[in-house]
């Protein structure tokens, strides 16, 4: 799994501008959930082969006993229980504060691996100005400025290299047959519950696999032949012959269990809703291109008049997810949950199935004989032939002339068309436009 940096420090010290430096973009975002936090954002990194996540926090009062700074100090909190390491970020130009010393006390105490940042130092590289933050007692101290990148590099790999992280991690072979299924969701919606409800009526557990640091835990069982590996997210635990799932949310378990399966069942809560979080998580599973179902919980404890709204609320906050199957269930009272595993199996036969050239060729040339695609300037894209380019999600590429100009409408009429054709349900289609180039071109200019 990736390794997980937590940038922190007291306010404007640059811990954003970093983020940004090391995302590599502004619009790195993966997942700002509306609600659950205030300050802390979470963003993919990636230096040469190693990818990461980086934790954006907001300034860090550790004795911050009230009021907004108290929900910061929080926020903060969780964001280094989720961290393989800490990047404490100082002012090189502000000079030390009664903050930083509270600061670098907490993380002291709590002994997580720890870096420490002083930022803004360019043109300072070689001063003696730094030698005061030593006090701290948190090791060298790394001059960087993440305004201009310099320093921001070799602050990455001193980060990955004090994790011993294997230089080129043997391939593990995995069995095609068996389907790795995360559930996600809020905390309280009832995934402890569902995942209780599956073991204990399943009763084929073999056993739980502790993984990183992190505890990630992935629990392998059997229903009606078909293997699947439960990637939790719930905080599984086992406690002598019984399993126990804990409530305890976390983005970084979340992101990454999401990232480790092939199929995410995205469990909704029925009284509250499609709330922001949702919606964030929902949208981070369709980025990493994982086929989906939907399951509403609580289907039982609601009115007409709310499931109605729910309904709605799904058309309206999740339309991106039109393709994956939904699902009214009540894990409490295990009702419609047999249905939920056809979907989730069905969507992971979905996501692997593979399309031969000729047929989806002949599909493309019969969709522009039915609809042409609109002309774009002096030229009509010409379509020519199609090829699968992967899977997990499906991609479909389509070879052609002037397809720069071929719009999204299309894209979407030529999806409809390849999945009723493959009755591709549960996964994302990915349609990728490719303009061959004119081999005179060169020629015709000289």
């Amino acid at each position: 799994m990736k390794p997980v940096l937590a940038l922190v420090g007291r306010p404007n010290v640059g811990k954003s501008t970093l983020f940004n430096r090391l995302t590599k973009s502004r619009d790195a975002i993966v997942a700002d959930f509306a609600g659950l936090t205030r300050d802390r954002h979470y963003g993919n990194g990636k230096q040469g082969r190693q990818e990461f996540i980086v934790i954006d926090t907001g300034g860090f009062e550790p004795d911050a006993s009230s009021g907004i700074y108290k929900e910061m100090a929080k926020q903060t909190r969780q964001a280094v229980a989720e961290a393989d390491i800490v990047i404490f970020v100082v002012d090189a130009r502000g000079g030390l504060s009664a903050q930083d010393h509270d600061i670098a006390k907490y993380l002291r105490k709590i002994g997580k691996p720890c870096l420490l940042v002083a930022n803004k130092s360019e043109g300072m590289l070689e001063g003696i100005q730094l030698t005061e933050f030593y006090e701290l007692g948190l090791g060298d101290v790394i001059a960087i400025s993440a305004a201009h990148g310099q320093g921001t590099r070799g602050l990455v790999e001193l980060a990955l290299e004090s994790l011993n992280l294997p230089e080129d991690p043997e391939e593990i072979e995995e069995d095609p047959t068996v389907i790795k299924l995360a559930v996600a969701g809020r905390p309280n919606v009832g995934k402890s519950t569902l995942i209780n409800t599956w073991l204990g009526e399943e009763r084929l557990v073999a056993f739980d696999m502790p993984g990183t640091t992190r505890d990630a835990i992935s629990v392998p069982f059997e229903r009606q032949g078909q293997k699947f590996e439960l990637i939790d997210t719930a905080g599984l635990r086992r406690k002598g012959k019984v399993f126990e799932a804990i409530e305890k949310f976390s983005v970084v378990k979340t992101l990454q269990a999401i990232e480790s399966a092939n199929v995410v069942l995205l469990l909704l809560d029925a009284e509250q809703g499609v709330t922001d979080q949702d919606a964030h998580i929902a949208g981070y599973a369709l980025e990493s291109g994982r086929a989906m179902a939907l399951a509403i919980n609580k289907w039982d404890a609601v009115d007409e008049y709310q499931r109605q709204l729910v309904q709605r609320s799904i058309e309206t906050r999740l339309p991106f997810l039109s393709f994956a199957n939904i699902h009214f269930i009540s894990a409490k009272k295990r009702q419609g949950l047999g249905p939920v595993w056809a979907s989730i199996v069905q969507a992971h036969k979905s996501a692997m199935c593979k399309m031969s050239t000729p047929i989806l060729t002949r599909l493309l040339l019969e969709a522009v004989q039915f609809q042409s695609p609109q002309r774009g300037g002096m030229f009509r894209p010409k379509l020519r032939y199609a090829h699968q380019g992967g899977m997990n999600p499906p991609v479909i590429v389509v070879h052609g002339n002037s397809l720069e100009h071929v719009t999204d409408t299309y894209k979407r009429f030529l999806e409809g068309r390849f999945r009723k054709a493959f009755n591709l349900s549960g996964t994302p289609l990915r349609i990728e436009m490719k303009t061959s180039t004119n081999p005179f071109a060169d020629k015709e200019s000289r």
